[in-house]
């Protein structure tokens, strides 16, 4: 079967002297031209789905100049090649356009991200959708994810950074990297810009968190909230991170569902747990008092009496330091440091700390061991609250020489 029987020199001569009908003028292979009487061109795909016995389907590719004669023959091959993988070139051709006139923006694909992973997978990403709101949307969310190189990724990343931020900046890069893997393993987009970038490249990591509250410090603190220093949102908070070493979040979003005075347990679900896991730990009888006199005063179902957002806990948090007149800053991220490191001084278990701190075990640890360990970290946290007392009632410049490693 003849093929290319056209040339653009023929087209020519056709448009200048057209028929006095519509006529067809084959190239071959199933690239066909519909020649009008008023001189106008259209290029045309011709194929049978099943056969010659079936019909003939007309596929329109475009019109002349505009789709030139070598672009109509690359259409024809690609839809030559979806044929043979038993695909209708009409839907193929038709999902393409869609796919170029309404490309994925970079928006679109974060969001995708946020809406199918995060939301599900994240207990913060709220958050995640607000910096991402503030920082990247704005300037290249509209930009098709394909056209938004890497270049136009640092511009915006790197804006982050000399603003003040270097830290957010790395953060959101990482963020954006999981999220445009996420849309490549899914077949939703592609792009790799991003790819090969470090943090060093657009900002700077976060410091260790690893600042201990000295015993004095510690002392201090815990006189503070006996003695009512603090508002009570944040006095309770301090004290349930404190005691259970908690996480922030798992407090701050702590309802009183989750607490069984009966069977004296305090269950984390795994959307509030950090690792996605349920964390259960047991209610020392000294909690007991605090904790109903906080359901007593606080209305609703959040423990805390109200759902605060994180940045503005965790910016209350920073100051607490300056408060209590401690020389060195620390956070409530601290808090669990100091929980888990003077647990250490006491000789507590590693494992059942870790368990408290909702840390996953390790190793065969981790594959056969299901316990909860319950009466030993219930063992841990009555220890912890008596250093605590006993620190609580020294002088800020005396040690209590009792609850050594040893004791």
């Amino acid at each position: 079967m003849a093929t290319n029987k056209l040339n653009d020199n023929k087209i020519k001569r056709m448009i200048r002297n057209p028929p006095e009908r519509d006529q067809w003028v084959s190239d071959g292979q199933g690239l066909s031209c519909k020649l009008t009487k008023g001189g106008t061109l259209a290029w045309y795909f011709r194929y049978r789905l099943g056969g010659r016995g079936t019909k003939e389907d007309k596929l329109p590719l475009g019109s002349y100049p505009g789709l030139s004669l070598a672009a109509a023959r690359k259409l024809r091959e690609q839809c030559r090649e979806w044929l043979a993988n038993n695909e209708d070139p009409r839907f193929k051709l038709n999902a393409e356009a869609q796919e170029t006139l309404k490309p994925v923006t970079v928006r679109d694909a974060l969001e995708y991200w946020l809406d199918n992973y995060a939301a599900h997978n994240r207990t913060n990403h709220e958050k995640h959708r607000r910096q991402l709101e503030v920082h990247i949307f704005p300037h290249i969310g509209k930009l098709p994810l394909n056209l938004a190189d890497r270049r136009q990724w640092l511009t915006v990343l790197e804006r982050i950074s000399h603003s003040g931020s270097p830290v957010a900046a790395g953060y959101v890069l990482q963020m954006c990297k999981q999220a445009l893997r996420y849309c490549d393993r899914r077949g939703y987009a592609t792009s790799t810009a991003l790819e090969g970038l470090t943090i060093p490249d657009v900002g700077k990591k976060q410091g260790k968190r690893d600042r201990v509250l000295t015993d004095a410090e510690l002392g201090s603190l815990w006189r503070w909230l006996d003695n009512n220093g603090v508002q009570p949102y944040y006095r309770d908070l301090l004290r349930l991170i404190t005691v259970f070493c908690a996480r922030t979040q798992e407090v701050r979003l702590s309802t009183w569902d989750e607490w069984d005075f009966d069977a004296r347990l305090w269950t984390v679900p795994e959307v509030n747990s950090k690792t996605g896991t349920r964390i259960v730990r047991p209610i020392p009888e000294r909690a007991i008092p605090w904790l109903e006199e906080m359901r007593r005063s606080n209305e609703g179902p959040y423990l805390l009496g109200q759902l605060k957002k994180p940045e503005a806990v965790s910016q209350q948090g920073r100051t607490f330091y300056k408060r209590l007149k401690h020389r060195e800053p620390w956070s409530l991220h601290s808090l669990r440091h100091t929980f888990i490191t003077k647990n250490a001084d006491l000789s507590a278990p590693p494992h059942v700390v870790e368990l408290l701190a909702g840390h996953e075990l390790s190793g065969v640890f981790a594959v056969y061991n299901r316990s909860q360990y319950l009466p030993e970290k219930l063992e841990v946290l009555n220890r912890w609250l008596d250093r605590l007392e006993l620190l609580a009632e020294a002088p800020d410049n005396v040690i209590p020489a009792s609850f050594n490693r040893t004791a």
